[in-house]
């Protein structure tokens, strides 16, 4: 499958897409801009700044939506304002980078090192109350985390290591049990993904201009080629929720390299994707 080019170049780094129908379709980030974009109904993009980066974002259930910033969280109002919470650490040389709403309205937002430091990075939590707490350690590029059909697993990669992982998740234990679900070779570098209604986990491979769909077993069946190399997440959209929408990259590139890098994409996935969970604060 190849996917068909949505946009020009419209992101130095766009990431994180996520369609929800309260926001009238897809949005997605230009991270380093700081901006949220939004792609309008004639395939126009507008922009909106939320601070010095715009990591993640999902809906609220009460309107809005929240966001992963800088370092730490903010919080959108249905009427379009923002506001910062409190820093969840003080090191400015890492930030915030990916993340997810669990089944029970919690959102997960992983960090990296700007100078991509290994270990340097955590897992962090944002829960419905405003409270932040430090689920784990030791990573390094925190990236894609999307949970299955039925809510009792999470898929997750950090980068560096080349892997998808699994975990177990309830309520009260949160992620337990990871381990791994697809090891890739060195040459792979595993970025956003999503999950589909059938289990299968779509994987955006940075650097290899692709997204790969595993089954539920983590086996490769499917492969949708980008025309752009530096490929950084997915999610499905469309009012039936059947069309995968791909951002890309131009980061570390040269203005004359990779001219469709940065534009966003969209493929007829042939399988139907699940509603963006909500954040419940």
């Amino acid at each position: 499958m190849r996917a068909e080019q949505v946009t020009g170049p419209v992101a130095h780094h766009g990431e994180g897409p996520v369609w929800w129908a309260g926001w009238g379709g897809l949005r997605f980030v230009d991270m380093h801009a700081g901006d949220v974009l939004t792609l309008t109904a004639d395939g126009g993009v507008r922009r909106t700044s939320v601070g010095s980066v715009a990591a993640a974002l999902r809906p609220r259930r009460g309107g809005g939506a929240v966001l992963a910033v800088e370092r730490g969280f903010a919080l959108e109002e249905p009427d379009g304002s923002v506001t910062a919470l409190p820093p969840a650490w003080s090191d400015e040389g890492i930030r915030m980078n990916e993340g997810g709403c669990d089944p029970d309205g919690r959102f997960w937002c992983g960090s990296m090192a700007y100078d991509q430091a290994s270990g340097a990075a955590s897992m962090y939590r944002l829960d419905p109350d405003g409270s932040v707490r430090r689920v784990f350690g030791d990573v390094t590029v925190s990236n894609g985390l999307e949970w299955s059909p039925d809510g009792s697993l999470a898929y997750y990669d950090d980068t560096a290591t080349h892997r998808v992982d699994v975990f177990d998740y309830s309520a009260d234990a949160g992620l337990t049990g990871r381990r791994p679900f697809v090891t890739m070779t060195e040459e792979q570098n595993p970025d956003g993904l999503t999950v589909d209604a059938e289990g299968g986990v779509w994987v955006a491979l940075f650097g290899g201009g692709a997204v790969h769909r595993y089954d539920p077993a983590g086996r490769l069946d499917a492969v949708v080629e980008v025309a752009a190399a530096q490929v950084t997440a997915c999610t499905f959209g469309g009012p039936d929720l059947d069309q995968l929408f791909i951002t890309t990259s131009r980061q570390g590139l040269d203005p004359d390299d990779d001219p469709p890098a940065g534009s966003l994409f969209r493929i007829d996935a042939g399988v139907r994707g699940l509603p963006a969970r909500t954040f419940a604060g």
